[in-house]
């Protein structure tokens, strides 16, 4: 690892001290990092990664190699220890692997054909279609929560920084709050930044803020009940270890899964354990369209009406106490499909 290091570092014609102003570390950290004198934290390796512009995750490999040798220290017994975790890691990737019902398998295959249509003609496409199509994605994913805020509305607010009568500051924050979270997502993708627990902690910051300062980008240090639901989410002295959790599976599962899966799976996934005290669902939506926007599709809109809503929420009360993903999945899957056809309708 430390070779990798240093000989990146220099191949980019950076000294240690600018490496160490760009990944936020005094420069003796570096020279520590490269002489192998200390291991990286994975946020250190993360960062390091993204400015060396070291592909194929070639260093977290190598730094997971350090770790494991670290903590070994070549005991006697680690060969054995190695082969029980390798088993446990096989193990732990079959869960990343879903049967599906057949009619959400012929759902993907329309929603692919749809994509390759979409891609042949996406130079018609225009910032005004993107900006009407994100518009009412704020509008929608808001009203699920509450908002009142109507689509015509949500545009003044958001475009003309107007303030409408009758409407608490709340709503008009949580409009202007989703769209600079939008933009951020996208400024995401443009870096080729997938989604991890850093940066979701960011979005969620943006969802709340102005709103509930004290908890934007936090997770919760109190028990949570969903309104309307069966499902406890898990007390907040795991919500950590869940969430780490949820992005050791997000890599694995990320090479193995239909983007339109896994998008469902992480919303699904987020939502459940949910972290924070306020705005999972808008994150969990958040989470899911960067998925599905990186792999090349469009934002799934789940619409906010009553009947939509109680969809919505029915498949995931599914998942979470039947234990019954397809429910879920097929609807973020029919919602795609029928975004796509409305996008293409719009371009043809």
């Amino acid at each position: 690892m430390k070779n990798l290091l240093k000989t990146q570092r220099k191949s980019l014609g950076l000294k240690s001290r600018e490496l160490a102003q760009l990944i936020g570390v005094d420069q003796a950290l570096i020279s520590k990092f490269e002489s192998g004198e200390r291991i990286p934290t994975e946020a250190h390796v993360k960062s390091l990664e993204e400015v060396l512009k070291i592909q194929d995750k070639r260093l977290t490999v190598l730094w997971l190699k350090e770790k494991i040798l670290q903590e070994l220290n070549y005991h006697p017994n680690a060969s054995d220890a190695i082969q029980l975790v390798q088993e446990e890691i096989a193990s732990y990737s079959k869960q990343t692997k879903l049967e599906l019902a057949d009619d959400i398998n012929q759902l993907l295959i329309e929603i692919d054909a749809l994509k390759s249509k979409l891609d042949k003609i996406r130079q018609l496409d225009s910032f005004r279609i993107t900006e009407a199509l994100e518009l009412e994605y704020t509008f929608e994913s808001n009203r699920i929560e509450g908002n009142t805020l109507t689509l015509q509305e949500t545009d003044l607010v958001i475009n003309e920084g107007l303030t409408i009568s009758g409407k608490s500051m709340r709503e008009h924050l949580e409009a202007v709050n989703h769209n600079e979270a939008i933009e951020y997502i996208k400024d995401l993708m443009k870096r080729n930044i997938s989604m991890n627990e850093r940066e979701l902690l960011v979005v969620h910051n943006l969802i709340l803020r102005g709103i509930m300062p004290e908890h934007a980008g936090k997770y919760r240090n109190v028990q949570v009940m969903i309104k309307g639901s069966s499902h406890k989410p898990p007390q907040p002295f795991l919500v950590p270890k869940q969430m780490e959790d949820l992005f050791v599976w997000y890599a694995q599962a990320k090479n193995q899964l239909h983007p339109v899966v896994l998008a469902a799976e992480m919303h699904e996934r987020l939502v459940t354990i949910h972290p924070f005290i306020d705005g999972n669902g808008r994150t969990s939506r958040l989470l899911m369209n960067l998925i599905l926007l990186s792999s090349g599709y469009v934002i799934a809109n789940i619409k906010g009406d009553f009947e939509s809503r109680k969809a919505y929420y029915s498949a995931l009360e599914s998942v979470q106490i039947k234990k019954s993903k397809d429910e879920f999945i097929r609807l973020v899957a029919k919602v795609e499909k029928e975004c796509l056809e409305r996008y293409l309708s719009i371009l043809s």
